[in-house]
């Protein structure tokens, strides 16, 4: 019985595998058939050496999708001598959780067996399905392999993330998509060499890929529907024609809420800051391209106003302002126009980061400095005794408009909060304050805190 329930299986496996997508028939079965990720599972690496030796220990694979983490689990699957179970992150609950757990432990003290339990987008659990997995973990009822797009250390369980191995996959190399790409032209998994890519279809799949192996497969699927069938002895050609007609628009990776949706922001500020209009525009329009909030655009364009360019050039918030307003009442597509105009601005502004400097260091000042008192000819007049308080001396009443006065409570001084940067406007005014302040000194006995 035993036998006939092998053959059926290995019956329906094949019947399914003919209706797969290429993606899923090309996948590696064994860690020889394994492209790319050298640092993760090549030669020599503890991933690797423990998938070998079936001695694997609980493990969380993160990186984009197309990069492998679910092909290794499958490779894990297939020479392991554990029990291997899988619990969707997407459908599963605590209660399918603990039946797998205590299936685990059943298997571990009858027979020795030990689970390894695979759970794939592990950070879609909850923290109490997070939390239901601890201590088997902990005590080795079950060896985890989870699988997650997102950065495990914001999304998973410190305790968890603690009893486990992080394994970071980055995308695939372009000669690694080439490969894939290849290999799958020739398998009988695969296209069965019924047809030929063209050279420049070739360097479009990979280009289109961007790393994602899934992604590469599935626009050489399609892009061979495009194209009538072959055979090994009379293969097709898969042209560029067929590939841009298979993937007509050429979309760049982009995830709203994870680390690259960071990393472009960070990107573009650090562009506009480095006065780069060109690399500004670019990561400005990833974002645009996958629909990434205007307005949050916008406020970092703002930000970027003030921090990176203050006085140096005023104008620069009244900008970043407007392509905010452009932003909230106008919308895409228009807005992009709007938002690159701010951004080259800010890149070609002269920059001062004075005003986020001087403020950080009065707050500082504020926070651990010894209590200060307002000097008395400062304080507000409106009160009895006031006639005591020393005597102000309105600028106003003076020819430049500035009288050497002291501002500061004692024991500061000016220059102890801003420094204006020698570039722009704020430059010209503090030469110009100083050159006033000049004409004014003869005669003043000022007061310098």
């Amino acid at each position: 019985m035993a036998a006939m329930d092998t053959l059926f299986s290995d019956m329906e496996r094949y019947k399914r595998n003919l209706n797969a997508p290429l993606a899923v028939r090309m996948r590696p079965q064994t860690l020889a058939d394994y492209v790319g990720q050298d640092d993760a599972v090549g030669e020599g690496s503890w991933l690797r050496r423990a998938i070998k030796r079936d001695a694997l220990s609980s493990v969380l694979l993160y990186g984009p999708a197309g990069t492998g983490k679910t092909t290794l689990a499958c490779i894990i699957a297939n020479t392991t001598h554990a029990e291997f179970v899988e619990v969707s992150a997407i459908t599963g609950t605590v209660k399918d959780l603990r039946r797998e757990i205590d299936a685990a432990s059943s298997r571990l003290l009858a027979r020795g067996q030990r689970t390894i339990l695979f759970v794939d987008e592990i950070h879609r659990f909850n923290r109490t399905q997070q939390d239901a997995l601890l201590h088997a973990v902990e005590d080795r009822t079950v060896i985890l392999v989870g699988a997650t797009t997102e950065n495990p250390y914001f999304e998973v369980n410190s305790a968890l993330i603690s009893r486990s191995r992080v394994v970071e996959l980055h995308p695939l190399a372009d000669a690694d998509i080439r490969c894939i790409v290849k290999r799958a032209l020739a398998s009988d998994f695969g296209l069965k060499g019924a047809y030929v890519l063209s050279d420049d279809a070739l360097q479009e799949i990979v280009t289109l890929a961007g790393g994602d192996a899934r992604a590469a497969l599935t626009t050489l699927e399609l892009a061979s529907q495009m194209s009538d069938p072959g055979t090994r002895d009379a293969p097709r050609t898969i042209t560029l024609e067929h590939v841009l007609d298979a993937n007509p628009r050429h979309s760049q990776p982009y995830d709203k809420a994870g680390d690259m949706h960071y990393d472009i922001i960070s990107a573009f500020i650090k562009s506009m800051r480095g006065s780069d209009p060109d690399a500004a525009l670019y990561w400005l329009a990833r974002m645009i391209d996958a629909g990434e909030d205007p307005k949050f655009i916008a406020r970092r364009i703002m930000i970027c106003a003030s921090e990176d360019i203050g006085n140096a050039d005023p104008e620069a918030l009244l900008v970043a302002e407007a392509a905010f307003k452009a932003a909230e009442v106008i919308g895409y597509p228009e807005c992009r126009i709007n938002l690159a105009q701010a951004a080259i601005y800010n890149a070609l502004a002269p920059k001062s980061n004075a005003a986020e400097a001087g403020i950080d260091a009065a707050l500082a000042e504020v926070r651990r400095g010894p209590r200060r008192e307002v000097p008395s000819y400062l304080r507000d007049r409106h009160r009895p005794g006031s006639d005591s308080y020393g005597e102000y001396r309105y600028p106003h009443d003076y020819p430049s408009g500035w009288v050497d006065q002291q501002y500061l409570p004692d024991g500061l001084k000016r220059r102890d909060f801003f420094h204006p940067s020698p570039r722009g406007w704020e430059a010209w005014r503090v030469e110009a304050t100083a050159a006033d302040r000049a004409e004014d000194a003869p005669g003043e006995e000022g007061q310098e805190g």
